[in-house]
Order: structure tokens, then sequence, then C-alpha cells
């Protein structure tokens, strides 16, 4: 659907993903004037730049966002490029109004709403609902001397695959499930060891993403009900038993060791004093919000985050949130919780543009 640009919208979705896809799907059935401005250049958002064996934890039924489900696929769970496929398949179904390679700089105040920049380009609105999600954002912990390793480093999101690891000695840091699926292949064809900060701690084999989104979905309805949430055995954000992870446990080295204390310029030294030399370091250690944009408002903590209530941003409140994490919709930041937070804030923009009518 073709857009034009400054123009005046009732409103402006930041981002292209499966939060803004989303949000988009309730916003088309609002009458409301609406456009997403997303920064990559073809559909997808984040999952474009998966690694290539990413899988999903669950089915497809339980992986798919508001209005129209994905396909089941042959084996096993879906991967990065079924998600891919889906999230193109579903824009163009609904033949949302989308201006791609369009990556928002900054957003400002004006008479009547906010105007929202991508360089010397603006478009206005009366409310904008933000959904870049964290990808862009990765986080690297600093330890002491890292500026002297002289070796590789990546972070999880732009790694790809093992193969451009083979034979070397490899460090995977960080303990969530891209830690462990990551050391799981790389450990396969690298000398590699995985670090963590605690001994991690892994879910039941029988356990995927339809249990945890039910878990998650408990929690919530016993504190909508004023009841403390009872915590279940394993974590949400313990480590799920994928086919990778259940493979390295049975070749017997889906084991972990604590932190090293610092760099050397060839490696890294243990607790012991013990040094090891390495080739590439993997920080599989998560990602903040991507609030870069909304920087210019002042609006953003020194935690990175917006504060918000049920997704409306308390200082500015023709600004919504979806899809960074539970404070903006819990299980918000995952395709199938997504849809319960995008409806409500959907309901909330129009319920307030009907008011200032």
């Amino acid at each position: 659907m073709l857009v034009n640009q400054n123009s005046k919208f009732d409103v402006v979705v930041i981002g292209g993903g499966q939060s803004a896809l989303t949000v988009a799907y309730f916003l088309r059935r609002t009458g409301l004037s609406y456009v997403l401005l997303d920064a990559e250049s073809a559909p997808g958002g984040a999952w474009r730049h998966g690694w290539d064996s990413l899988r999903l934890f669950s089915p497809s039924a339980w992986s798919s966002i508001a209005g129209w489900p994905m396909s089941a696929v042959s084996e096993g769970t879906p991967g990065r490029d079924d998600v891919v496929d889906y999230l193109t398949q579903y824009e163009r179904r609904y033949d949302f109004p989308i201006i791609r390679s369009t990556r928002v700089t900054h957003v400002e105040n004006i008479e009547g709403g906010l105007r929202v920049f991508s360089g010397d380009t603006y478009w206005d609105a009366k409310a904008v609902i933000s959904a870049t999600g964290t990808w862009s954002s990765p986080v690297i912990p600093t330890y002491p001397r890292q500026e002297l390793f002289e070796g590789q480093q990546i972070h999880s999101a732009h790694y790809v695959g093992p193969s451009e690891f083979e034979g070397k000695t490899v460090l995977v840091v960080g303990g969530g499930n891209s830690g462990a699926q990551i050391y799981a292949e790389v450990s396969k064809v690298a000398h590699a060891t995985w670090v963590t900060q605690q001994a991690p701690k892994y879910l039941p084999d029988e356990v995927d993403g339809r249990v945890l989104f039910e878990r998650a979905t408990a929690r919530l309805k016993a504190q909508q009900e004023g009841m403390e949430p009872q915590q279940p055995v394993g974590g949400l954000g313990d480590i799920v038993m994928v086919p990778p992870v259940k493979e390295a446990r049975e070749r017997g080295v889906l084991n972990a060791v604590r932190p090293f204390t610092h760099f050397t310029s060839t490696g890294v030294v243990w607790p012991s004093g013990a040094e090891t030399k390495i080739d590439t370091v993997i920080w599989c250690t998560g990602f903040s919000p991507a609030l870069n944009h909304l920087g210019n408002l002042g609006i953003v903590d020194d935690d990175g985050k917006v504060t918000v209530n049920e997704n409306r941003s308390v200082a500015s409140p023709n600004l919504w949130l979806v899809g960074y994490g539970d404070w903006t919709g819990l299980a918000s930041a995952t395709l199938i919780g997504v849809t319960r937070t995008a409806r409500d804030v959907v309901n909330q923009v129009q319920s307030y543009l009907t008011s200032e009518a």
C-alpha cells in the first residue's frame, strides 16, 4: 500500500516485526488512519537476523499472531525462515501500509500529537505506538582488561552458524536459551566452553513454549485477582530442552563453568589463576529495549525503559510501547503473547483519540 510521506495520521507505528504487525491487525479494524515505519528492507523484523538453525519452542499453532495461524511444518517446530515467511504472508494478506528501510531517528512533541522523524523526513501523528523490540540493542557486559583482547568478539545478534568456528577455541557466555543452543552446536565443531553466572537450570524435557505460555497466563490471572502467583517447577527463564541441547547432553558436554575474572590479549584468566588462550567470545548476554528514537523526549530512564501505565507512557500520554518485555505486557515479546497486549493498546488508543476529537 502506498503512503504519502509527511502526511498526518491518527497513529504512527514504529517498527515492522511481529509486535508492529499485530498492532496493525487491530488498527486495521478501527477505521483510524495509520502507517508502519520499518527500519528493515524486507518483512520479518528481527527474525531476519536469527541464526541459521534457530527454531521456536512451540508448534506453529502456538506461534501465531492475531487473526491468521502459521502453517504447520512437516517436522519439529518452525524455524527462522518459517517465521519470516509467515510474517511476510501475514502483512501481504492484510495489505498494511508499511514504509520500509525507514529507521526512525527521533520523535518530537508538536501541538496535538507527535512528529516522527527519519532523518529529514517526518510523519505527524495524534498517537504513536513504538514496537521496535530489542534485537538492534544487544548487551555486552564489561570485564576487566577487555580492551586488551585481540581475538574475535561477537554477540548472538550477529551469530549465523558454527562453521566459521571450526577447530577454534571458543567461549560462549550466557546462561539463557540462546547461550545453550549456540553452545550446543558450536561445541560440535570447536573447542568450546560455556560460561554462565550460575549453574544453568533446565526445564523438564516435555516442557515447551506451550507450557511456558500457559504458566505466564496463569501468573497474569493470579496478579489480576490480587493473588501471589505460584512459582512452577522450573522458572519461566529456564532452558528449554530443544533437540540440539538434548543432543549436547547426550554427548556429555552440556556443562557450564562460572565466569572468568579478566581478559588478557590472547585469552581469559579464571578465578584459580589459570589462563586459557581463546580465539573467539560469543556473547549470548541478551538485549535491552531499542529506544534510542525516544531519547529526544526525555522519557527513557537510566535502566533503558520508559515508565508506563498499562503500556502507555506516563510522561508522554500519546505514546504507547508494545513488545519490549514483560514491562510492556506479560509475554508480549513472544509471537503468541503479543496479541493480548496489542489488542488492549489499540483499544486504549482508539478511546484516547475518540475522547480528544
